[in-house]
């Protein structure tokens, strides 16, 4: 019972289920899900803990920047700690594993250091834990280094093996969305080698995310034709599941591609990852941009998301993220969001808005949802424990408001990714 899953829309497959655990319980998901994506169709919010005081901490992102939600994958010598949940793409017996809490992801004892917060500043071990020297290594260390741990290393050597290759191109694209394929498209007529390069699992970035239209077509169909095209050019080649981590001197990149990461075990004769360099003549970067979240009391707690990741589960996976809903942003890119929520039938009771001057896209939006419309006001808090259960706004009258929502959906604008 995937209790958040929206009727239709994105590009998962409804008529396959795909049994996958978290903690040990099991669940269903779809293909083309990410863990993710099918934890919050079904329900679940909480997915980890702090590193420091353990506070509960839910997903934040839908992409490679998603702080919160890391968890430990396979068992074994297999077993992989510290994987954003975000990037894992769901397979058949997917076992996955909440990491840093104790005796339980639900019950973390040692959530009792968010009480004593005041005394557990920076610096506050090595300060106090310097008597008597010999305990240093034997009990203090050890002691400290598992309650703020994260994930677990393999006890045992690593069975998979690794690739590395050397490709050299006239034109390499970094960034498969409509800039980044139409790049693609014009380059290779005319009979440029051309490598594309996105680390998803499909191509379309925030065209998919935000069901856009490109040529009076909608955003999968357009993408699903040029992809096709570029199929077929003899000089193209389209690496996904690939990060481009780094520009090097005479354009040489590296990046590193995920073969065997979306299977439950990679082929004998299969490396699990492999690691490109790249030597371009020339290179375009369309890495489109990261959302901005925004800073209030209670910002890290289950059920705060970026208001563009919503989209992206709404549009992308066909899952809603919560029931009852606040967007909170000074801009009015998230105003997107307000709509696609109420159109997978969510209830957008609330859009705060902190301009000061009152924006004629925010009056729309709320009118067209019925939702309330504050301006020139923040969200001072959240409410809730292990999820949000309302916010807590100050209005420009100088009043501070309650609204019960169990999902609230924040933007403080965008960066361009131009890191390379």
């Amino acid at each position: 019972m995937q209790m958040n899953r929206t009727g239709t829309g994105g590009l998962v497959d409804r008529s396959r289920a795909i049994s996958f655990s978290f903690d040990g319980k099991r669940y269903r998901g779809h293909p083309g899900d990410t863990l993710a994506s099918a934890l919050l169709a079904n329900g679940v919010v909480l997915t980890g803990r702090s590193f420091k005081y353990h506070r509960p901490r839910g997903i934040v992102s839908a992409g490679s920047e998603e702080p919160n939600a890391l968890v430990e994958l396979r068992k074994g010598a297999y077993r992989e700690p510290n994987t954003r949940a975000t990037m894992v793409e769901l397979f058949e017996g997917l076992e996955a594993n909440s990491q840093n809490r104790w005796p339980s992801l639900q019950y973390d004892l040692l959530s009792v250091n968010s009480l004593l917060s005041s005394v557990f500043v920076a610096g506050f071990y090595y300060k106090t834990f310097m008597w008597p020297a010999a305990l240093w290594e034997k009990l203090y260390e050890p002691a400290i280094r598992r309650a703020a741990g994260l994930g677990r290393a393999a006890d045992e050597a690593d069975p998979d093996h690794y690739e590395k290759v050397t490709a050299h191109c006239d034109v390499l694209i970094v960034g498969g969305g409509p800039a980044g394929i139409a790049a693609a498209v014009a380059a290779s007529q005319s009979n440029a080698r051309v490598i594309l390069v996105d680390e998803g699992a499909a191509l379309g970035g925030r065209a998919i995310d935000d069901a856009a239209t490109i040529d009076d077509t909608h955003a999968i169909k357009w993408v699903a034709a040029m992809e096709e095209h570029l199929k077929h050019a003899p000089n193209v080649k389209v690496l996904k599941r690939t990060t481009v981590f780094g520009c090097y001197d005479d354009q040489t990149f590296g990046a590193v591609e995920r073969v065997a990461d979306h299977l439950p075990r990679a082929d004998a004769k299969m490396p699990r990852q492999r690691l490109w360099r790249i030597v371009a003549r020339r290179s375009l970067v369309a890495a489109g941009a990261t959302e901005r979240p925004l800073v209030f009391g209670g910002n890290d707690r289950p059920g705060v998301m970026l208001a563009g990741a919503v989209r992206t589960y709404i549009n992308r996976y066909g899952v809603a993220p919560g029931r009852k809903a606040v967007v909170f942003t000074n801009n009015d890119d998230a105003l997107k969001t307000v709509n696609d929520l109420a159109a997978s039938g969510v209830k957008v009771v609330a859009i705060v808005d902190s301009r000061r001057t009152k924006s004629a896209v925010a009056t729309r939006a709320a009118e067209a949802v019925g939702a309330t419309l504050f301006s020139a006001a923040v969200v001072r808090n959240t409410i809730g424990s292990k999820r949000v259960r309302g916010v807590e706004i100050d209005t420009a009258g100088g009043q501070t408001m309650s609204v019960d929502c169990d999902l609230l959906a924040v933007s403080g604008g965008w960066n361009p990714n131009v890191q390379l």
